[in-house]
């Protein structure tokens, strides 16, 4: 089974007089109630001006500067985090790519990252598509992660696949969504997975009939390359958009076809896009000297697109169930059933299925679901209290948020005050 990411989360060494002053400072200044907030599966993002004292202090500019104090969420595990600080892959990462934002203090419960101006490409072009510069940039961008020395990443768990081996890459994230995704979100989750359709078998049965992989070398890869994780800044640089990559929390070493997968499901490109962003991340790789990191490429992309559309129904159906209130309308419960019909639409030739559920089978399946999450979400909290039947209900998604599959745009509000 996977093993869990090295080392806890954010452990706080010895700190000097220095960064204990940082640390006071930005303890501070994260309680400030102006700003933005914005909403992640993984994290809540609180975007604030860093004041004078504690700008200077981070050896920053003092005028206007911002930074972006990210906490984390305690989120149902559906996608491998393999390095617990977030920070140790940034200042790497932040020699090679010049405009990935870097980790300005973390403490055990917060980090603070340089705030990157620009606006989400998920609030610019939600949906469909966005263009050759745009691209272009995203090639190039791959090209770069792919160029990060792997010497100077934080270590690997002790199982991870030896460098080059695709096929035990995949079979590590294929037993990782068995292990560490299906079978402890049955608990909560098993007989809707059943009345949905999602075979019990679904990732052992994926794993012994999918095809052999051919060798690559393995590479950096952020793995969750979308619309919402991409700040599109003011104008173009040589003819490609001037994108910054931002929430580095899932990269991994392995395969840079997952990457490549992973951004094509995510992006939700149409056909035609799909092939040209497949051309131009090919051309980029070779441009950067990563030939051998493409070989293959026409065998095997489809094999680990096939992967994604698996093992996303995990996540998809539970996001669905979990996007519902405590009193659903009928529209809502509708399109709860709409995104599991989509998902298990994606994956039904990956994981050869029969057939699909329709939309109203897939509406009974979230009502049945609903209506005894919320009465054993109301039985527990009632025993909790001490005194049957009092007390307020809550929310049924109280297991928490679910990390990131997909591409939903991230939720920006005006904070308080």
């Amino acid at each position: 089974m996977p093993s869990t990411p090295l080392p806890s989360p954010l452990s706080r060494p010895t700190l000097s007089a220095h960064q204990e002053l940082v640390h006071r400072l930005a303890q501070a200044r994260r309680r400030h109630p102006g700003g933005r907030l914005v909403a992640g599966h993984h994290n809540v993002n609180h975007i604030v001006r860093l004041g004078w004292p504690l700008a200077l202090s981070l050896g920053v500019r003092p005028f206007w500067t911002r930074g972006k104090f990210r906490t984390p969420l305690d989120a149902v595990e559906v996608v491998p985090r393999v390095w617990a600080r977030e920070s140790d892959v940034l200042s790497v990462v932040s020699r090679y790519l010049p405009r990935t934002p870097r980790c300005l203090a973390e403490s055990e419960e917060w980090s603070l990252h340089a705030w990157i101006p620009g606006r989400a490409l998920a609030e610019i072009n939600p949906t469909g598509r966005v263009g050759p510069a745009t691209m272009s940039a995203f090639a190039a961008f791959f090209a770069g992660v792919a160029g990060v020395p792997l010497d100077q990443l934080p270590p690997l768990p002790p199982d991870w696949p030896e460098e080059g081996d695709s096929d035990g890459f995949l079979n590590w994230l294929t037993d990782f969504a068995e292990h560490r995704v299906h079978r402890p979100g049955r608990r909560r989750f098993g007989a809707l997975f059943d009345a949905v359709l999602i075979p019990r078998d679904a990732m052992p049965s994926f794993r012994r009939t999918r095809p052999p992989l051919t060798r690559r070398p393995f590479a950096l890869l952020h793995t969750d390359v979308h619309r919402a994780n991409v700040v599109v800044g003011r104008g173009p640089v040589r003819g490609r958009a001037r994108l910054t990559v931002i929430d580095w929390e899932l990269a991994m070493v392995g395969d840079v076809l997952h990457d490549l997968a992973t951004h094509l499901v995510r992006m939700d490109y149409d056909e035609e896009d799909r092939t040209r962003m497949t051309r131009a991340w090919t051309e980029a790789m070779r441009e950067a000297g990563h030939g051998p990191m493409t070989e293959g490429l026409a065998d095997d992309l489809p094999v680990l697109l096939a992967f994604e559309y698996a093992q996303s129904v995990y996540a998809d159906v539970m996001r669905a169930a979990l996007s519902l209130p405590e009193s659903p309308a009928d529209a809502e419960y509708e399109e709860a059933a709409r995104r599991v019909c989509r998902a298990m639409s994606r994956a039904r030739q990956p994981l050869r299925l029969d057939r699909v559920p329709g939309e109203r089978a897939a509406e009974e399946a979230l009502r049945d679901w609903h209506a005894h999450a919320h009465a054993t979400d109301a039985a527990r909290r009632s025993r909790l209290a001490g005194t049957a039947g009092t007390g307020p209900i809550g929310s049924i998604g109280s297991i928490g948020p679910i990390g990131p599959i997909g591409s939903p745009a991230a939720a920006v509000h005006a904070a308080a005050g």
